[in-house]
C-alpha cells in the first residue's frame, strides 16, 4: 500500500487549520498570509495580509462552518521553490442557515524560507456555486 504523496497530506493540513481557524475566529488569519498575498474573493480583489483579512472580517456572516467535500492538490515545480497548488469544493453552513451554500476555493501555498515544513498562501480565489 502506498502512502499519499508529501503534497496531499501537506495540502489536507492547510485546508483542515485554515477552516478551523476561519470558521472560529477569522480575524486570525493573517499569519498565513505575506505581502505579497493576493485573495480575489467573488471578483473582488485584495493584497497583503492586513487587506486580506479585513475583507474576511468584513463579510456580511457572524457565524460560519465550513464543510470541506473535495480536496485536490498538485506540486508547483520546481516543488523546492513554487509550492503546492489546491483546490477545494465545499458546503458552507452561514449563521445556522438551513440550506448550505457551495462553494470553490483554490490555495497556491509556498514554502516558508525560514521554516520549510511551514507554508503560506501566495494566491487565494474564492468564488460560491451557484446553480
Amino acid at each position: 500500500m502506498s502512502s499519499k504523496p508529501q503534497w496531499e497530506a501537506v495540502a489536507e493540513a492547510f485546508v483542515t487549520h485554515y477552516y478551523a481557524v476561519f470558521d472560529a475566529d477569522r480575524s486570525q488569519l493573517s499569519s498565513l498570509y505575506r505581502e505579497p498575498s493576493m485573495l480575489t474573493f467573488e471578483g473582488t480583489a485584495c493584497m497583503g495580509p492586513q487587506a486580506i483579512v479585513q475583507k474576511l472580517v468584513s463579510l456580511p456572516f457572524q457565524k460560519v462552518q465550513h464543510q470541506v467535500v473535495t480536496c485536490d492538490a498538485q506540486p508547483v515545480l520546481p516543488e523546492s521553490l513554487n509550492g503546492i497548488l489546491v483546490f477545494v469544493n465545499g458546503n458552507l453552513v452561514v449563521d445556522d442557515g438551513g440550506q448550505p451554500l457551495k462553494f470553490a476555493q483554490v490555495f497556491h501555498l509556498m514554502p516558508d524560507q525560514s521554516n520549510p515544513q511551514a507554508f503560506w498562501v501566495y494566491n487565494d480565489l474564492f468564488r460560491l456555486n451557484y446553480g
